[in-house]
């Protein structure tokens, strides 16, 4: 018995916004990064393309905030969602100043949305 209530409590644990993400939906929340970010060229900030898994501050032709460069942080699902809830409450001195996505699964849809970039 206690076997079963372990596996129905991991299970609780997923966020359900991660469980039903959506990369189309997130391609429409994308349109809230377009007036700095685009994908395939830098624009006020960084191209997107390639960055999940990739070392945060790491493109060599855009000019990152030594905050940024320092974080060690590696873009995954969880240092996206983070970062997206308020880059400036995540890395105090990054040069992005977007207030943040609150809504928990417009992140998860951006962020698989993110995934597909290559």
């Amino acid at each position: 018995m206690r076997k079963w209530v372990l596996a129905i409590a991991m299970i609780a644990a997923v966020p359900t916004a991660a469980m039903s993400a959506d990369a189309d939906a997130g391609k429409t929340v994308f349109n809230k990064c377009k007036a700095c970010h685009q994908v395939g060229k830098n624009g006020v900030g960084p191209h997107l393309d390639g960055v999940f898994g990739r070392v945060a501050g790491s493109l060599p032709d855009y000019n990152y905030s030594d905050a940024l460069k320092k974080s060690g942080i590696t873009w995954d699902e969880a240092s996206l969602d983070k970062w997206l809830q308020g880059p400036a409450k995540d890395v105090p001195g990054t040069k992005m100043i977007f207030a943040g996505l609150k809504d928990e699964g417009d992140r998860a849809n951006l962020i698989e949305y993110l995934k597909t970039l290559k």
